[in-house]
């Protein structure tokens, strides 16, 4: 007997299954862009550098985008922020096998500058238990990606898993989601600046997550999907930009 789909339920929730379409009609129309074709790497550059900014940022850094791409700041949580970026291409294979493994090595990119280094990869024991469970649920849902990136990221950021750069790690593991997954396979959407254009939603949208009601989590699931929508749409931005050269 086959067993349910642990985030089935999810995507029956008011406002879900719509978020879901949003985001997907977006990245599909992302994916059809003529740039695409001969200049894939460069939208994937400035995606990943316009990322690993606003994933900073989030986090409370005050570097500028501009400052950022000279070159010359040295916040640790931007630095981090970087390398964290800079892995997801190498890590999504180790994500679609043993995600515990990649959130350690994502925590120790991302704090190698905040934290001692026998404390990098290591959650503290009650943070492990639940990430054991999600990463089971990841091995046995099939929900769309949407729904399990907002999962992961919601319960990454609820447990602060990995202080002080939990922010940075659940953004990148949303990324590694949703090329796992198949919407995003080139991780060419800058999530994160979704997040960020939609202001205080972010906030409110995850205090709602963490109510655990089903409409709580729903607002999330929904938010998640408008971030994806904005971040589709950035991409496609950079696209326009590099078109014009």
């Amino acid at each position: 007997m086959t067993a349910a789909d642990p985030l089935a339920p999810l995507t029956e929730l008011p406002g879900v299954a719509a978020a879901v379409d949003r985001a997907r009609t977006a990245v599909d129309t992302l994916l059809t862009h003529k740039t695409l074709r001969r200049r894939s790497p460069d939208v994937s550059a400035e995606s990943s550098l316009r990322g690993a900014w606003t994933s900073a940022v989030l986090s409370g850094a005050t570097a500028s985008l501009g400052e950022v791409r000279g070159g010359a700041v040295h916040d640790p949580l931007v630095q981090g922020a970087l390398r964290v970026q800079a892995a997801i291409g190498p890590l999504a294979d180790t994500w679609s096998r043993a995600p515990r493994q990649a959130l350690a090595r994502l925590h120790a990119l991302a704090a190698a500058d905040l934290v001692p280094a026998d404390e990098l990869g290591r959650p503290d024991p009650v943070a492990a238990q639940r990430l054991d469970v999600l990463a089971q649920v990841l091995a046995a849902t099939s929900a769309p990606a949407v729904v399990v990136a907002g999962i992961v990221h919601g319960e990454l950021l609820s447990l602060d898993a990995f202080p002080p750069v939990s922010g940075l790690v659940a953004r990148a593991a949303v990324r590694l989601t949703l090329v796992d997954h198949g919407l995003d396979p080139k991780s060419l959407v800058v999530v994160e600046a979704g997040h960020r254009e939609l202001g205080g939603a972010y906030a409110s949208a995850l205090d709602a997550y963490r109510t655990g009601t089903p409409e709580g989590v729903a607002t999330w699931l929904a938010h998640c999907g408008d971030a994806v929508v904005a971040g589709a749409q950035e991409a496609l931005a950079i696209c326009e930009a590099i078109a014009r050269g």
